[in-house]
């Protein structure tokens, strides 16, 4: 069984809040309903997009395999199964920084890239702990 590291819903509060910056990428704000993690994530709208007020499914894991083995680092179509078959938009990337939990609300933020497309993760420092500097995710993302 695969471990989610972090699975929420989440409802997008902005689009391109700081002005369209890219022709085919967007930034979106979103809260999460159970965990409150406030998120900002670049999209690739060619192939999907958001908008104000939808919601969406996101989930953060190490592999994409069912029964939970490591991922090998490559991906192939191949007819076999997978965690993406249940999700309309997924990336893989990399956790490159996560400061301490500081500031009056006590909140963690969490920096993954995702081949150029940046999210930034903010929230409760206890939904962190699975988390590790240089970790490899897939994000995966189905509208609610």
């Amino acid at each position: 069984m695969v471990d989610h590291l972090l699975e929420d819903i989440f409802r997008v509060d902005a689009v391109d809040p700081d002005g369209k910056k890219f022709d085919r990428v967007s930034r979106i704000v979103a809260t999460g309903e159970r965990y409150n993690w406030t998120m900002q994530l670049d999209v690739n709208t060619e192939i999907y997009s958001l908008h104000v007020g939808e919601k969406f499914m996101m989930v953060l894991v190490s592999t994409l395999n069912l029964d939970g083995t490591p991922d090998s680092g490559y991906y192939t179509q191949g007819g076999r199964k997978t965690l993406a078959d249940k999700f309309e938009y997924v990336m893989h990337g990399k956790l490159y920084r996560i400061s301490d939990a500081s500031g009056p609300n006590l909140e963690v933020e969490m920096c993954i890239s995702f081949g150029g497309l940046l999210m930034l993760l903010k929230g409760d420092p206890s939904g962190a702990q699975k988390f590790e500097l240089d970790q490899k995710l897939f994000i995966l993302i189905r509208k609610v």
